[in-house]
């Protein structure tokens, strides 16, 4: 038998103001699209906003439906939406906020694991890392690359 370790590393930030243009840009983005989000039941809004390499910001948010558990995710709906409507181009960033009653939760909101293997899908695709930025009121993660929230992606199709 031989033991292994994974690690992962990102950076963590206190606020908007300390992220470089860009990301604060896809944040902010990921931030206003809380607001199109349908949840009548969790009342638990999720945004999210997917960045390509050309700088294009597409958004998604969570969309619930009383059939549970039919409705889907922020980062599905903003990742779907971005390859239905560029699908040759390269996706190089996603940023997810979360809202409830009104206001961005003080902790970063991270992926479902549907959510993440999806991601990791695109990333594939795209042949380029795709950085991962959660936002939260109190914290901000960024991840370099979907495997450091996925290791161990499932790929072997």
């Amino acid at each position: 038998m031989t033991s292994k370790e994974i690690k992962i590393s990102y950076q963590e930030y206190e606020t908007l103001d300390q992220l470089e243009p860009k990301d604060k840009e896809l944040a902010q983005a990921a931030i206003e699209a809380t607001a199109l989000a349908y949840a009548p039941y969790s009342k638990f809004n999720v945004g999210a906003a997917v960045m390509f390499e050309d700088g294009v910001i597409v958004k998604g948010a969570n969309q619930e439906n009383a059939a549970y558990p039919s409705g889907i995710c922020a980062e599905r709906t903003a990742l779907f939406y971005a390859s239905a409507s560029r699908p040759d181009k390269a996706m190089a960033e996603i940023a997810i906020a979360a809202q409830q009653n009104g206001e961005l939760v003080e902790r970063p909101v991270t992926p479902c694991g549907a959510c993440r293997q999806v991601m990791a899908q695109y990333q594939t695709k795209s042949g380029i890392p795709m950085k991962v930025l959660l936002i939260g009121a109190q914290k901000i993660w960024k991840f370099e690359k979907v495997d450091d929230l996925l290791p161990l992606i499932f790929d072997s199709i």
